[in-house]
């Protein structure tokens, strides 16, 4: 792997894109992609925000040879990717309550991701991450959650929760307590953003989250209607400047050794909400996702890792879980121009999706599907197609048109 000391945005994208074949595209080129950057230039940059992470708390792990780095010092990682691309220094605070961590800042590379991207997209906002234990079953991650979500009431404005499981991993009481920590949220005004999943229409493991099965589900938190829950494409735009040409639904490529795509479909928790009604597509239940953004590692934002004295290295975002806090991230953006937090924004996208102005607001993604191969069969998905679809919802952000009308249409 190709190392640099003190290395430029162009030395950095360089070495991303050597070593995993992806457009790694910069912080700047991913905004100007989403159309974020007028608004950056006009100062609606996430100033007076707070994001909030949640993580699974890491432990120090010794050097290993010829081993991949999987937990490093999130500050120097954000030093350096700021260092690279330009960026001011974050507002980052950790909180240990929940996990107990003698060592808040060790972080893995999903923590990376998120905080990263979070502040690519609003570079002024402040990062606050929650750390919960480590894994240790769908039962006491989903008490994580809801302690994560009632802490979210006191410590900011939006929740990135990247993480999923299949609904039937939970039981009734498990999913009731989810939706009253989110009823919580709603009443106090903080948007809950989570992943969709990288499966497509199959199910996230009850062994833990990364490992996809045969049964045809949706996950929690995502399908809950109290969530916006975010999908993923894959985004084509110049390699120069960043300006938008196309995108399709995320896939990765036929015969990739781990295959993901795009998560979504339908519920089987929950009954269609009513900012669902009468959308074409969406039957009697809860349809996911809401809303999409680059998730394909092959067009991935580049991320920055520092790993001691000319060990940093450089990858690219991929997954519904690089999807979510951009969208987190826009809704602070949101949140800024509108002077006060915006809390659920479900109904006021699905307001948008239905308006003249959804071509303005939005990408729409119509090609692409979510029928994920696997060792144990085939798991039939969906096709993207004009307007709202199981797998990208209403699509990716146009920024500058979508953050005004959010901040119209979402009641005080």
């Amino acid at each position: 792997m190709q190392r640099f000391a003190d290395p430029t945005a162009s030395a950095a994208v360089a070495s991303c894109r050597h070593q995993y074949a992806s457009a790694c595209y910069t912080p700047q080129q991913l905004r100007v992609a989403y159309d974020i950057e007028p608004l950056l230039d006009r100062r609606t940059d996430g100033r007076g925000q707070t994001v909030v992470l949640m993580e699974f708390a890491n432990t120090p792990q010794p050097p290993a040879p010829q081993q991949p780095i999987v937990v490093t010092d999130m500050r120097q990682d954000l030093a350096l990717f700021d260092a690279v691309f330009g960026l001011p220094a974050p507002r980052l605070q950790v909180n240990t309550s929940l996990a107990g961590s003698a060592w808040p800042w060790l972080a893995g590379l999903e923590e990376v991701e998120d905080a990263e991207i979070v502040h690519a997209v609003a570079p002024d906002a402040a990062i606050r991450v929650i750390l919960i234990p480590s894994w240790t079953g769908p039962g006491s991650w989903i008490t994580a959650v809801d302690s994560v979500l009632r802490l979210a009431l006191a410590q900011g404005s939006v929740v990135s929760l990247s993480a999923i499981l299949g609904e039937d991993c939970f039981t009734p009481a498990q999913v009731a307590g989810l939706n009253s920590a989110l009823q919580a949220d709603q009443v106090h005004h903080v948007t809950v953003v989570a992943s969709s999943g990288d499966f497509g229409a199959a199910s996230t493991a009850c062994a833990g989250p990364g490992i996809p099965t045969s049964v045809k589900e949706v996950g929690l938190p995502a399908s809950d209607p109290l969530v916006l829950a975010a999908g993923g494409t894959t985004l084509d735009a110049d390699p120069a400047t960043g300006a938008y040409h196309s995108e399709t639904a995320w896939h990765t490529p036929p015969g990739t050794a781990n295959p993901q795509t795009s998560g979504g479909g339908f519920s089987h928790l929950f009954p269609r909400p009513a900012y669902q009604d009468g959308v074409a597509g969406i039957g009697a239940a809860r349809g996911v996702p809401d809303v999409a953004s680059d998730a394909a590692g092959r067009t991935g934002m580049t991320l920055a890792v520092s790993a001691g004295a000319r060990k940093d290295f450089f990858y690219p975002g991929a997954g519904t879980s690089a999807a979510t806090p951009l969208w987190a991230a826009l809704i602070a953006l949101a949140d800024q121009y509108a002077g006060r937090h915006l809390g659920f924004v479900n109904p006021a996208i699905y307001r948008i999706g239905r308006s003249a102005s959804y071509h303005q607001a939005f990408h729409d993604i119509t090609t692409g599907n979510s029928t994920l191969e696997l060792p144990q069969g085939t798991i039939t998905g969906y096709r993207a197609a004009p307007g709202w679809d199981p797998v990208t919802g209403w699509g990716s952000p146009n920024a500058q048109a979508l953050i005004p009308l959010l901040a119209r249409y979402t009641s005080p």
